[in-house]
C-alpha cells in the first residue's frame, strides 16, 4: 500500500467561469466529488480564490498540478507534504511564467539539489549571473508574481478533502 500524505491546492486566482471546471479537475485527481468555498480575491478584479487541504497517496501533488496546468488566468499552488521514503513539494503556476516545482524539507523550505548549485556556481562566473541561476532554483519569479494574491488569503476557509482507497 502507499503512504499517505497531505497538501494544500491554494487557487490564488481564477475567473468565476474557470471555478467549476476547477473543482471537476481536483475531483478526479482526489476521486470524489469536489466543492470548494470561493471567496473574492481582492488583488484583482472579478477574480476569487480558494483553499483546499487534501489527503492522499504520495505523488497527489503532482498530479493535481498537472490537471490544472497551463490552464489561462489561474494561479496556483499545490504542496504536498514530506511524508515516509518521500521528499514532499511545491507547485507554483502563473499565466505568464507556466508551472515551477521545487523539492521541499519536512518544514516546507525549498531544497536546492547539489546539481543545482553547482550549476549556479557554473554559470557565468560574476555575481549577477549566480544570483540569477539560484534565483531561478527557488523560483523567485513565481514568488513575487505570487505575493499579493497569497497575501489576500490570510483568513480565508479552508476546506478538506481525501481520497478514497
Amino acid at each position: 500500500m502507499a503512504a499517505i500524505t497531505r497538501g494544500v491546492l491554494f487557487v490564488h486566482s481564477a475567473t468565476r467561469a474557470m471555478c467549476p471546471h476547477i473543482e471537476w479537475a481536483a475531483g478526479n485527481v482526489l476521486g470524489s466529488r469536489a466543492t470548494f468555498d470561493w471567496t473574492e480575491q481582492p488583488a484583482g478584479v472579478n477574480l476569487l480564490r480558494c483553499e483546499v487541504s487534501w489527503q492522499g497517496v504520495q505523488g497527489t501533488g503532482a498530479r493535481l498540478a498537472s490537471a490544472l496546468r497551463g490552464w489561462e488566468h489561474v494561479r496556483y499552488e499545490v504542496t504536498e507534504d514530506a511524508s515516509f521514503g518521500c521528499d514532499g513539494g511545491r507547485w507554483s503556476h502563473t499565466p505568464g511564467l507556466g508551472i515551477f516545482h521545487a523539492v521541499t524539507d519536512v518544514a516546507g523550505n525549498i531544497v536546492v539539489p547539489e546539481d543545482r548549485i553547482r550549476a549556479a556556481l557554473d554559470s557565468g562566473g560574476n555575481a549577477a549571473d549566480l544570483k540569477r541561476a539560484l534565483d531561478l532554483a527557488l523560483g523567485t519569479a513565481w514568488d513575487e508574481e505570487l505575493e499579493p494574491f497569497r497575501y489576500a488569503g490570510h483568513g480565508a476557509p479552508v476546506r478538506w478533502l481525501h481520497r478514497v482507497g
